[in-house]
């Protein structure tokens, strides 16, 4: 646990003020999370929503719950009271079901808007040049508990360093022409994440720098 402690502290000293790091726990058992946040690391990522329900139960109300996967729409009730930030909405449809279900657990839920940055068919987001016209159509006015706080995006897995640093700067340049109150921008693992926050990243998702590689 100290080698986790040691190596969370390395990637924040490195982090200009204003970035927030995530620590992406999902596959590690309870214990993982535990030690995580006696070292003070309070913001966990996961990606299955049924770990997710687990762990969150396991330890408490102090954790800020990230859901940084792709999150189905039957799977929102089960998040819905508790979950920190939802990063990956990529459609209408599940905005629609965010907001219903927070509505019913009487909160407002911060949400990231998912953009498909990588040149990958298989990640999601909405497309680039499609998302700001969505939004100018009106499509929030109706979903009074979700509170869009800004962007996220994953960028294409590959050793081409110039291509993912285009990817993040065009992220950030849709960032920059979004809503004005948008604060947070979601991008940058950890075999990228120094490459996004040169870029603008104001939130990291970072694992196995933390923990090492999974079995």
């Amino acid at each position: 646990m100290a080698e986790w402690c040691e190596r969370i502290e390395a990637i924040k000293a490195q982090l200009p003020e204003g970035v927030t790091l995530v620590a992406v726990t999902k596959t590690h058992p309870v214990s993982t999370c535990a030690g995580t946040v006696d070292c003070g690391q309070l913001d966990l990522g996961e990606n299955r929503v049924q770990e997710l329900v687990e762990k969150a139960e396991a330890l408490g109300p102090e954790v800020r719950w990230h859901q940084i996967g792709h999150l189905q729409t039957n799977k929102v009730k089960y998040i819905a009271p508790f979950v920190h930030l939802i990063h990956a909405v990529d459609s209408e449809r599940l905005l629609a079901e965010i907001d219903k279900q927070a509505a019913r657990n009487g909160r407002v839920q911060d949400v990231l808007l998912q953009v498909h940055i990588a040149q990958e068919e298989h990640k999601f987001g909405w497309a680039p040049d499609a998302l700001l016209p969505a939004l100018e159509s009106g499509m929030l006015d109706a979903l009074p508990n979700v509170r869009v706080r800004g962007l996220m995006g994953m960028a294409t897995f590959t050793d081409d360093r110039a291509q993912v640093a285009r990817e993040f700067s065009g992220l950030r340049t849709l960032f920059d022409g979004g809503d004005s109150a948008w604060d947070t921008l979601s991008m940058g693992m950890s075999g990228d994440w120094q490459l996004a926050v040169e870029a603008g990243s104001t939130m990291i998702r970072v694992g196995s720098t933390i923990y090492g590689a999974r079995g």
